[in-house]
């Protein structure tokens, strides 16, 4: 069963772990406003000398989200433990798909992933060689949109920048990419993930060697899942994507996506 830190906070646990993995949508911001609890638990991590990742899966470079923390408020030395997914797929990118021409699906915010290979990009996927999902176009959120978008083009490989299903903005949820790939996926399509729960994300963002590692998230899918297939604690922050689950059912929540959970808290506070 896993562990209440919600009383007894994360004072609690900080010093069994060396490594923390720390989720940003959903623990460190909900895309409006700093949650000040949790930039307190940073300060306290960085008072003990501990070792700290805000790992995310934006879409982005590094470069990008970094700029949005300090817009929202967060200090120079928090803000550049910053790692997302969107770094993490460049390498990939810029070596296995190096001069192949791609169809970007995703918000126009989203184009500084691909600043450097802009030339490559295709305004019709028909003249792609892959599809590159970092999300879902401007104005359209219609998920069944996409699924007769994509059909003609199942044999393309798509890179999913960001494998989250979904994110709350404030109070209003979105999609997030993941759920065009699992729907690419659905009609037969192959899709290269970016992020987590996958392992590599955890590999390039920091050195995991012989490290006792705690995973901070609100989402069972990727944050608690990447923990469990690295063999990592994990954190639930129950006030995410998950809040509007019956609190008195979480033993059934985390049966139903198949995870384990370490420990749970309301809000990440020290």
């Amino acid at each position: 069963m896993a562990i209440n830190l919600s009383d007894k906070g994360f004072k609690k646990v900080a010093n069994d772990f060396d490594l923390f993995f720390i989720d940003i949508w959903g623990v460190i911001h909900n895309g409006i406003a700093l949650n000040s609890d949790a930039i307190d638990v940073l300060s306290e991590l960085d008072n003990l000398g501990k070792e700290y990742v805000l790992l995310t899966n934006a879409p982005r470079p590094n470069s990008d989200v970094i700029r949005f923390l300090k817009k929202l408020g967060l200090d120079d030395k928090k803000s550049l433990k910053v790692y997302t997914s969107g770094q993490c797929s460049l390498n990939y990118l810029s070596t296995e798909k190096k001069d192949l021409k791609f169809f970007h699906l995703g918000s126009t915010n989203d184009i500084g992933l691909f600043k450097n290979f802009i030339s490559l990009k295709q305004k019709r996927a028909e003249e792609a060689d892959y599809l590159l999902c970092t999300g879902l176009f401007d104005e359209i959120d219609d998920i069944e949109f996409y699924k007769n978008f994509l059909f003609p083009f199942k044999n393309k490989e798509m890179v999913c920048t960001n494998p989250d299903l979904i994110v709350d903005r404030g109070d209003v949820r979105e999609y997030c990419a993941g759920s065009i790939a699992k729907v690419f996926e659905e009609i037969g399509g192959i899709v290269k993930y970016f992020g987590k729960p996958y392992p590599l994300v955890y590999q390039k963002s920091s050195n995991i060697k012989n490290k006792k590692v705690l995973c901070i998230g609100d989402n069972l899918n990727t944050d608690i899942r990447g923990a469990n297939i690295q063999n990592f604690h994990s954190l639930l922050i129950l006030n995410g994507i998950h809040k509007n689950e019956d609190k008195n059912q979480l033993n059934k929540l985390f049966e139903k996506h198949q995870v384990d959970v370490d420990y749970i808290q309301q809000n990440l506070k020290w």
